[in-house]
């Protein structure tokens, strides 16, 4: 967050101490910026607790989404947007190829949950160092065209959003958590 920016105490929802609403007053990056750490959060919060199996078990067929699969999934998304479209790195996918375009979902069984956490934790931190050396102006290329942070943060809290709707309802199955 800016360093200029004063920040009102944040409002607690239910969830983990460390998942917080942005407070209603901030800026546009601010808000942006807490938007996303909260959906990030939302997801750590929807596998915390869980033990491997949990996190790897599948919804319902045919589907294999998982709560791992999610994780590896936005862990690729991360990259994606940050290392690929905004710092253009020619970054291969972590989780997935050409040859395995579902391996993000598909290739939970033998995979590491604890390691695959890491990766997801990481490609955070990376796109939090990227993200802060830039304004919500500047741009990467996306297919050709540029797209700005602005989009990018805009994005990144829609892709979280939509998936922890998926993590909740999975979740939910596996011991009957809920709670958005």
């Amino acid at each position: 967050m800016a360093d200029d920016t004063v920040v009102p105490v944040p409002e607690r929802d239910e969830g983990p101490p460390y998942r917080i609403n942005p407070a209603l007053t901030l800026g546009e990056r601010d808000l942006l910026e807490g938007w996303l750490e909260f959906h990030r959060d939302t997801l750590r919060w929807k596998i915390e607790g869980l033990d491997d199996a949990q996190v790897k078990r599948r919804s319902v067929p045919p589907s294999t989404m998982s709560l791992l699969g999610l994780v590896r999934h936005m862990a690729d998304v991360e990259l994606n947007w940050f290392r690929r479209v905004l710092d253009g790195e020619q970054a291969p996918g972590i989780f997935w190829s050409d040859d395995n375009l579902e391996g993000e979902f598909d290739d939970v069984d033998d995979a590491v949950v604890a390691d695959d956490v890491a990766t997801w934790q990481g490609e955070i931190a990376k796109a939090r160092a990227l993200a802060a050396t830039r304004s919500l102006d500047d741009t990467g290329i996306r297919r050709g065209e540029p797209c700005s942070l602005r989009w990018v943060y805009t994005h990144m809290i829609e892709e979280y959003a939509r998936h922890n709707g998926h993590a909740d309802l999975l979740r939910e199955c596996i011991d009957g958590a809920t709670g958005d």
